[in-house]
């Protein structure tokens, strides 16, 4: 069957089965089952599918921080650059949700450490916003860029100092200061 709108596009309506493989995909990402995508990747599936928010399978790994799937899923493919509906990456998803392993997982992939959707918010920026100053300091040592302005101008710094971050903001100042220095 096809949609029949007037004006739009015709695309194919989706079976009940078709719909349950989908949402059960999408569970295998969400709960870290790697084999099962794994198997699934081998078989042909896309490895950058995206659900009705626009979240890749890599996207929901990373935001639960499964370590093993993000790998299989980077080893298939998937693209760490594809932001979701609310413009966040999965590097970014994983400095949100704290996934320290998830984090570097991306970046060992190949996730670029100052990669962003469009509101241009990195993930050091995410990090430091929530204090989490191991992470902050694991992304400068990996090369992200304090001075880095989102679209609103802010950088990881007074992002920081708006949520009232205690230790990040002085660690931020400091590392735009030796970069400066050099």
């Amino acid at each position: 069957m096809q949609n029949e709108e007037p004006g739009a596009t015709a695309q194919p309506m989706l079976d009940e089965d078709t719909i349950a493989f989908a949402g059960r995909v999408f569970q295998y990402a969400r709960l870290g089952h790697h084999a099962e995508l794994a198997e699934l990747l081998g078989m042909g599936l896309p490895p950058n599918l995206r659900n009705d928010k626009g979240d890749t399978l890599l996207m929901l790994a990373a935001y639960h921080g499964h370590v093993e799937t993000v790998g299989v899923l980077m080893a298939h493919g998937a693209d760490p650059a594809i932001a979701n509906d609310r413009g966040q990456t999965p590097l970014a998803a994983a400095a949100f949700k704290g996934a320290m392993p998830a984090v570097l997982a991306l970046l060992d992939g190949g996730a670029a450490i100052d990669g962003a959707g469009p509101d241009g918010r990195t993930a050091l920026m995410t990090a430091a916003m929530f204090n989490r100053v191991e992470m902050v300091e694991a992304l400068l040592d990996r090369g992200a860029d304090p001075a880095r302005r989102d679209a609103g101008g802010h950088t990881a710094e007074t992002a920081a100092r708006a949520m009232n971050a205690p230790d990040t903001p002085d660690l931020l100042g400091r590392a735009v200061a030796s970069r400066n220095e050099v």
